[in-house]
């Protein structure tokens, strides 16, 4: 009993009886801390729960009873983390005012964890954002480093009970820390499985009567507590993914499997309590046992799985490294190495961490923090990977090599994604929840009926029908299909966000192409020059003026010019969808369109051109002559039948005539679009019920990218990295555009063709379900050879559909 009934605000009381702690559930020992009515364990513990009062956090406790962890003594600790050195080693990203750092966080094992480490930007108002990656247990904190400092964020989270494990030797998030739960788990299970079927051999033979009356209760109650571990630890799982579910009113797939388990140890315990008999605990741990190695192999399969599917050493993004003689290659990032000189042109990622040599940075690190403010850099200062230059061309040394698995996250950071996946409903979504509904309406119908027509039958029926039932085969389905289709469309050179993108493809009925850069190559344009002279030293200021740019034409005119001594020019300004304005020495460069540079558009000349002006004086201007892609025609042809094509361009309507020839009759053709025109008809088209894929290049169509169905960006080793594209398509690999359509199309079919095969074995199993012919401890070992026969049915059906992809 508790001495007094104070409950002051932080009054202590010595326990004569145990009670628990209200933050962490652990067991009060010696004394009592009481705030609010409410026992606490420790201060720790007692000023979690006020921290998170005086914030309006505590519906924190709403999630899960006793939720926190013990938090720790950390007095001291962490005072390693003073030094900037260290603190250096630790965080991805600083820009002085902004810090990114990534801690593993043993302690995260819930959905409360989740919540409260997302909301730390309550707990602290110097921390911006916070992100769990809850399958690695780790937490991504952005935080203002001229207001706090990693050691407060550290202490912090150990405050509030989640310590972070910080390794000064190889930081890596999670590196060292393997989660073997479900090792755990399975061993314990099939340990008692195994001495539950040995316990249960003499009632299985019906051997003598004196052998069972002399010891069949002490089997019997053995039974019963090699089954508590089983259902009270092993088969967790399903519970609690049972309980979020009904929570949330979601019906997911663990609620059956869940009820099954529950039903056979409440009849069991029933049984043994009121010596009924001997009960099912066979089936029992028999149906965990087996539903954990299935779970177990599902597992196995999809890491590797996953480890084949990483398309992140593939990601085609070429970035211009300087050689010692100051000449300028094209190569793909992970061939960049420590001490490397690098090229970073105007709206080019920097990919990796390096020093600035020279130029004037003006980088937008929004990719990495959210804020879009462009941060100045000077030379000798140090840049981090993540950041997009929005000024004229730098030139950088790498301090490390490049992570392209880093580059994927920025890929797919949250804050410049636009949901398309909100109103998309995969096929798993669409069949789980009603599919689920019906075992459940199916199960407890059969029961009801033996029940009231053979008494002894009902429990034996209701619980094999949920586990013959079980969808794990249609949960299997789609991620081990989608997942093998994009490690075979990675190793094609078509590199997609997720898995979700292949769904969404199939169900696209218009396209829309970019003409240039998407339509054309660079590689082999023809160019004239019409126009006034141009002396040396303003073909110098000219190139010097294109080198930072990355437009096609830009790129395609100055990879034209010789090979001089390049100028740098001392300012640079680019205006999207028209042209760039630079200046040297006095001397002020206008290239770009004719409206641009002259003020007015040329109407009689239709000819794809760039214009110049020197010092507001129009010299001339440059005639491309676009050399298509040779597979154009052969790809507009062989999507003409099932699509609606269009092509959008910014260039004038020079090429009009050339590609009605071209192209199918049926093509719309749309000239002199600006970038929010080309936005403004997808959302045209998308508004008539129509599904857009646009494809292009990724500097104009961003925006149109954004809005579509499916962006697709066309990679011709040009480092422009849009975070508005769903894929990325290497420009070698344009023609095969049909074919990877038709292959996510295929794919859809071999999902259903699992669902088909799931039904039929679930029509089959359910007749002897509901016969009362299958005892639950077989449905328990057939049901992960469907699972089983699913992952190899798709493994398959995808490498032979992968083989059609040249």
């Amino acid at each position: 009993m508790v001495y007094t009934n104070n409950f002051a605000t932080g009054n202590r009381v010595n326990n004569m009886e145990s009670t628990n702690c209200f933050h962490c559930g652990n067991e009060c020992e010696t004394e009592t801390i009481i705030v609010d009515n409410k026992s606490f364990c420790c201060n720790g513990c007692k000023t979690v729960y006020e921290i998170f009062s005086e914030n309006d956090l505590t519906c924190y406790y709403d999630f899960e009873n006793s939720p926190g962890a013990v938090p720790e003594e950390i007095k001291g600790k962490y005072d390693f983390l003073d030094n900037e050195q260290i603190v250096e080693k630790l965080v991805e990203f600083n820009d002085g005012n902004v810090q990114v750092v990534n801690l593993y966080i043993p302690h995260i094992h819930c959905s409360s964890c989740i919540w409260i480490l997302e909301n730390l930007h309550k707990l602290q108002q110097n921390i911006s954002t916070s992100l769990v990656n809850f399958p690695k247990k780790s937490v991504r904190v952005t935080y203002n480093s001229t207001l706090t400092d990693l050691k407060e964020i550290v202490l912090l989270l150990s405050s509030i009970g989640y310590e972070p494990y910080i390794s000064l030797e190889d930081y890596e998030i999670g590196k060292k820390q393997v989660n073997r739960s479900l090792i755990y788990k399975l061993g314990i299970a099939g340990f008692a499985y195994g001495n539950v079927m040995f316990l249960s051999f003499p009632e299985y033979f019906e051997v003598s009567e004196y052998w069972l009356e002399q010891y069949k209760f002490i089997f019997r109650w053995l039974m019963f507590i090699f089954s508590l571990p089983v259902v009270f630890y092993a088969s967790t799982d399903y519970f609690i993914s049972a309980y979020k579910g009904l929570k949330t009113k979601i019906l997911n797939i663990d609620v059956p499997i869940a009820l099954g388990i529950l039903v056979l140890f409440v009849r069991s315990s029933a049984e043994i309590f009121f010596d009924l008999g001997t009960g099912f605990f066979d089936s029992l741990t028999g149906l965990v046992f087996f539903l954990l190695l299935g779970k177990f192999f599902q597992q196995k399969t999809y890491n590797f799985l996953s480890f084949e599917r990483d398309y992140k050493s593939y990601f085609p993004i070429a970035v211009t490294r300087l050689s010692k003689e100051n000449k300028e290659e094209s190569v793909q990032i992970y061939d960049v190495e420590k001490g490397n000189r690098l090229l970073i042109r105007n709206q080019e990622l920097i990919p990796v961490d390096g020093i600035l040599i020279k130029g004037n940075a003006q980088i937008d690190y929004s990719f990495v923090t959210g804020e879009a403010n462009p941060v100045s850099k000077k030379s000798g200062d140090k840049i981090y990977a993540g950041g997009k230059q929005l000024s004229s061309s730098i030139e950088m040394e790498v301090l490390n090599s490049v992570s392209q698995s880093y580059l994927t996250q920025l890929w797919s950071n949250d804050v410049f994604k636009k949901d398309k996946t909100s109103a998309f409903k995969t096929l798993t979504d669409k069949i789980g929840r009603n599919f689920t509904i019906a075992v459940l309406t199916i199960a407890f119908g059969a029961g009801l009926f033996w029940f009231l027509y053979q008494p002894n039958k009902a429990l034996n029926v209701f619980t094999a029908v949920l586990i013959i039932a079980c969808p794990c085969a249609i949960a299997l389905a789609a991620p081990f299909t989608l997942g093998n289709i994009l490690r075979i469309f990675g190793k094609r050179k078509f590199y997609l966000k997720n898995a979700t993108v292949i769904e969404q493809l199939a169900t696209i009925n218009s396209i829309i192409f970019d003409k240039t850069g998407t339509l054309t190559t660079n590689k082999e344009n023809t160019i004239l020059y019409d126009g006034e002279s141009l002396n040396e030293n303003q073909k110098s200021i000219l190139k010097g003026s294109l080198r930072s740019s990355n437009h096609p034409l830009s790129r395609m005119l100055y990879n034209s010019m010789p090979e001089d001594k390049t100028i740098h020019v001392e300012t640079y300004n680019e205006f999207i969808g028209k042209g760039i304005e630079t200046n040297y020495q006095g001397t002020n460069f206008k290239i770009g369109s004719s409206s641009f540079v002259k003020k007015q558009s040329e109407i009689n000349n239709l000819d794809t051109s760039v214009h110049i002006s020197i010092n507001d004086k129009y010299k001339g201007k440059f005639i491309f002559k676009n050399a298509y892609r040779k597979e154009v025609k052969k790809v507009f042809n062989s999507l003409n039948e099932n699509y609606d094509l269009a092509v959008v361009s910014g260039d004038n309507q020079g090429e009009k005539s050339f590609l009605e020839q071209e192209l199918p009759q049926s093509t719309a053709l749309l000239f002199n679009q600006k970038p929010e025109d080309k936005l403004h008809y997808v959302e045209n088209l998308q508004q008539h019920d129509k599904h857009v894929m646009m494809v292009g290049d990724g500097l104009n169509d961003a925006g149109a990218l954004a809005q579509s169905d499916v962006g697709i960006a066309i990679s011709e080793n040009i480092n422009v990295f849009s975070p508005a594209c769903d894929a990325i398509l290497d420009a070698s690999k344009f023609s095969e555009i049909a074919n990877y359509i038709k292959i996510s199309k295929v794919a859809i079919k071999i999902i259903k063709y699992c669902f088909i095969l799931s039904l039929c074995y679930n029509v089959v199993g359910l007749y002897f379900a509901v016969t009362g012919q299958l005892t639950p401890v077989v449905a328990a070992i057939l049901m992960p050879l469907s699972s089983i026969s699913i992952v190899v049915f798709t493994t398959i059906a995808t490498n032979l559909l992968g083989k059609k992809v040249k």
